[in-house]
């Protein structure tokens, strides 16, 4: 069961629109479809809610100590409300996916991610659950730091809203622990819809 929705980014203007933010926008939608506020809390070192789901209280978090500090923020409430790693999601910008596309896992390394990194270091494992959400990779490793904190170009931003979007129906299986059925949503696409014939070209 899922109690702490993690929504990895940087915080500011600035930085709002680049795909190291997807997590943020993943947790910003999240917000909206749970009718809550995300307000800072400097106890937590981030823009904290609570929502009640079915009788469920899970917590929505977006760490506003810069990406490579987001494990203060992660562990600070979850200590305090004695959530374990295992009942925590992170949503996070992944390079090996394609936009559109995200990937549900549990455990396994931070794969050179600095946000996923101070969490490992935080929490004292790598024990806990992500949503690796796709932003697609530039193709030069020189060039991922530029990529990262970029502007998706229009068409991508598209994909990942509409990725966010559809991740989102996992949710509810993800507060119920049905985590093998909230993977099974996260994995599966809908298949491109069919271009319409031209005139010239119907039967």
């Amino acid at each position: 069961m899922i109690k702490l929705f993690v929504g990895l980014g940087n915080p500011g203007p600035e930085y709002e629109a680049t795909r190291h933010n997807a997590g943020f926008w993943w947790v910003d939608e999240l917000a909206r479809d749970l009718k809550v506020n995300l307000v800072h809390d400097r106890g937590y070192h981030g823009l904290a809610a609570r929502a009640n789901v079915h009788g469920h209280t899970a917590w929505l978090l977006e760490p506003q100590t810069f990406m490579n500090v987001s494990g203060k923020s992660v562990a600070a409430l979850a200590r305090f409300y004695k959530i374990a790693p295992e009942e925590i999601l992170v949503a996070h910008d992944e390079l090996d996916v394609v936009p559109g596309q995200a990937k549900l896992k549990f455990g396994g390394s931070h794969a050179g991610h600095n946000g996923l990194r101070d969490i490992h270091a935080q929490l004292g494992t790598g024990d806990y659950w992500r949503l690796r959400i796709g932003i697609g990779h530039p193709g030069v490793k020189s060039e991922v730091i530029n990529w990262v904190l970029k502007k998706p170009l229009a068409e991508q931003r598209t994909l990942i809203e509409e990725c966010i979007t559809r991740t989102l129906k996992a949710v509810p299986a993800m507060l119920a622990g049905e985590m093998d059925k909230a993977t099974l949503i996260v994995h599966t696409h809908k298949a491109p819809r069919p271009k319409p014939p031209r005139p010239d070209e119907a039967p």
